[in-house]
C-alpha cells in the first residue's frame, strides 16, 4: 500500500525525485536541510518509494491524543527535548539490543533559529556503527532524494567537510531556514 502511494504522490507531485540507491543495510538517515514540515511529506515518500524501513525522531507533542498512534504507525519516535543526551543513549540501545531499523535524523533541529547542527546524530552513528546516508530536499531544483552514504571516521571536522560539501547547494523548502552543517564540536575540541 504504502508503494503505491508514493508511486501516485511522485506521479503528481512538481518535486522530482532525485535519488542514489537506498542503503542496502539500516543506516542513520539525515534529513536536511530540515526548513519546513513538508520535509516529513517528502521524506515518506522517498522512503516508501524505496522501501526503506525507518524510524524517525520527532519532539513529544507530536504524539499526544489522537495524534500518538498514527505518528508512531509512521515510524516515530517521541523525543523530549528536556533531556537530549538520554535520547541518543536510548537509541543506541535499541540498536545495541539488536533492534533493525533506519533511523531518519534532522540534526538542524526545529525548521529555524539554529546556528549549528545538533551532534546527536554523529553520537548514534559512531556508538552503533551505522552509515550515514545524506538525504535532501533543494526547493531551488525542485528535486529531493538520497546523496551518498558515508563513514563516519570519528575525526568530527574531516567528516563535516565532506557533508558540508553535499549540501553546500542545497537549500531547503524555505532556502531563508537553512542552517550550514558544522558541530559545535569543529569550534573546540574534537569532541562530540
Amino acid at each position: 500500500m504504502r508503494r503505491l502511494i508514493a508511486r501516485i504522490f511522485w506521479t503528481f507531485s512538481r518535486w522530482k525525485l532525485v535519488t542514489e540507491p537506498a542503503p542496502t543495510r539500516p543506516t542513520l538517515l539525515i534529513g536536511a536541510p530540515h526548513t519546513s514540515n513538508w520535509d516529513f511529506v517528502l521524506m515518506l515518500a522517498i522512503a516508501w518509494k524505496l522501501g526503506v524501513d525507518f524510524r524517525w525522531l520527532g519532539k513529544k507533542s507530536l504524539f499526544a491524543g489522537w495524534r500518538g498512534p498514527i505518528m508512531r504507525a509512521l515510524g516515530g519516535i517521541p523525543v523530549d527535548r528536556a533531556d537530549a543526551s538520554r535520547v541518543v543513549d536510548e537509541i543506541v540501545a535499541r540498536i545495541r539490543a539488536g533492534e533493525v531499523f533506519s533511523l531518519v535524523v534532522t540534526p538542524d533541529g526545529t525548521r529555524g533559529g539554529n546556528t549549528r547542527w545538533k551532534s546527536g546524530f554523529y553520537r548514534i552513528a559512531r556508538d552503533t556503527d551505522m552509515p550515514v546516508t545524506l538525504g535532501y530536499v533543494d526547493r531551488t531544483t525542485m528535486t529531493t532524494g538520497l546523496g551518498p552514504t558515508l563513514s563516519l571516521t570519528g575525526d568530527i571536522p574531516a567528516d563535516m567537510d565532506r557533508i558540508r560539501a553535499f549540501y553546500a547547494d542545497k537549500a531547503g523548502f524555505h532556502p531563508e531556514r537553512r542552517v550550514e552543517p558544522r558541530l559545535s564540536a569543529e569550534d573546540g575540541p574534537a569532541s562530540v
